[in-house]
């Protein structure tokens, strides 16, 4: 399957050199390298000097752009199902220095609080079969990147990228993803983009439908009334039987279950406000939701349940591929560098999928009641790195996996017990 991974790339470089070299920097990803820089990245693949890595992500000819359509095809091909969710969201790269692309004092949720750092707009692909980051874009700051022009040359960045939001750059990468031809239903993001109206008309003008998180004071209107309401007021007056108790889906604990409730907003049957009540602290989360078709409240839930997927991607990312482990300052080299990463990870993900046996989806089934847990990302990355050293054999390998996979799969059923104990049955 890396031999197929790599064939769809392959044609993105005109010279054996760089073809070379990022079929070594991928595996170098995919490693158990620490740090998965190009001197290390070097190392690993047998160099006397980080030089072909450096070529690779600085100097070599190849389009990252290029390569990430074949991501987005590859990812669609080996997950694609007709569930199929777009999750807009963002992720930070804490740096140091005031030299690499993009870099300043802001936000991120990474952090959770205001640091030097980089900051990335991700489109992921979420489906029933697995979950791949598809797409990127590197936020540049209006003030002190964009209208700056010996700092923007200094970092590489072309004349033709200029300040935009992070919902338009959201937006762009939706765009590019159903021009190509991407099969979805449904896009899902948090209140940054969700409060943004334009990214919903976009969405809507599309005929995809969204599950946008908002905030407290968002106003709606209701029965068709002239005078906007809070949503956290629409919350408070709702009656006791508008609440519906049902899963967002399954959790590292078992199905994750809140209350929820849904209120006709606009004037067509399509537009809802739907409403997520914490069972134990009562804390409320709302969501703007539209379909082009009638849906069930159950879909709903489904859409917003898929958000948190992203957040897990982008631990793995990082965890697993090291998608910020880089040491480049440059535009061409940073984009080269995360979409790499990316396609690691989406190997990942292809693999686990056709991993996965055909086989009852209920933990508690009889059928399940003893078997491992299926093949994780971080486990497939551990039995490739470890498939390369000569001093364990892959019998021995593949024991410990089975072994370790059993005893995850345990621990997994008894969490699933203790929440289904914990469960209110009114």
């Amino acid at each position: 399957m890396f031999d197929q991974a790599m064939a769809r790339i392959a044609g993105r470089f005109g010279r054996v050199e760089p073809r070379t070299a990022a079929r070594a920097y991928l595996l170098g990803l995919l490693s158990n390298v620490e740090r998965k820089n190009c001197w290390q990245l070097a190392e690993q693949a047998g160099h006397a000097r980080p030089g072909p890595m450096q070529r690779l992500l600085r100097y070599a000819r190849w389009d990252a752009d290029a390569v990430r359509d074949d991501l987005r095809a590859y990812a669609a091909d080996h997950l694609g199902t007709d569930d199929a969710v777009l999750i807009v969201d963002e992720t930070g790269f804490l740096k140091k220095g005031r030299a690499s692309a993009g870099v300043q004092r802001q936000y991120t949720g990474t952090a959770g609080r205001i640091e030097n750092s980089q900051v990335g707009v991700f489109l992921a692909y979420a489906t029933s079969r697995g979950r791949a980051l598809i797409d990127r874009r590197l936020y540049l700051p209006e003030h002190s990147w964009c209208t700056d022009p010996d700092r923007r040359q200094a970092a590489g960045i072309p004349e033709y990228v200029q300040f935009a939001t992070k919902p338009r750059l959201a937006g762009e990468m939706i765009t590019a993803a159903l021009d190509a031809g991407l099969t979805v239903s449904w896009v899902t993001g948090d209140e940054a983009y969700g409060q943004d109206p334009h990214l919903r008309a976009r969405l809507e003008d599309r005929g995809i439908g969204y599950v946008m998180a908002v905030a407290c004071s968002t106003r709606v209107r209701i029965n068709h009334g002239r005078t906007p309401v809070r949503a956290d007021t629409v919350a408070g007056s709702l009656p006791a039987t508008a609440w519906h108790r049902q899963s967002a889906g399954m959790g590292a604990k078992g199905p994750r279950y809140y209350d929820w409730a849904w209120i006709h907003i606009g004037s067509d049957s399509h537009r809802h406000l739907l409403i997520r009540r914490n069972r134990t602290t009562g804390e409320l989360a709302f969501y703007l939701c539209w379909s082009p078709t009638e849906v069930p409240l159950a879909e709903l839930v489904r859409v917003a349940g898929v958000r948190w997927s992203v957040e897990e991607r982008f631990q793995a990312a990082k965890g697993q591929v090291g998608l910020d482990h880089y040491q480049v300052r440059h535009w061409t080299s940073l984009h080269r560098h995360i979409t790499l990463a990316m396609l690691a990870l989406a190997f990942l993900s292809a693999v686990a999928a056709s991993a996965a046996p055909d086989r009852p989806a209920d933990p508690h089934h009889p059928t399940r009641s003893r078997e491992p847990i299926t093949l994780t990302v971080p486990e497939i990355r551990h039995l490739l790195a470890a498939f390369h050293s000569p001093v364990v054999s892959a019998a021995r390998l593949l024991h410990w996996s089975n072994w370790r996979r059993k005893h995850q799969a345990t621990a997994r059923r008894s969490h699933y017990r203790r929440r289904s104990a914990d469960e209110p049955t009114g």
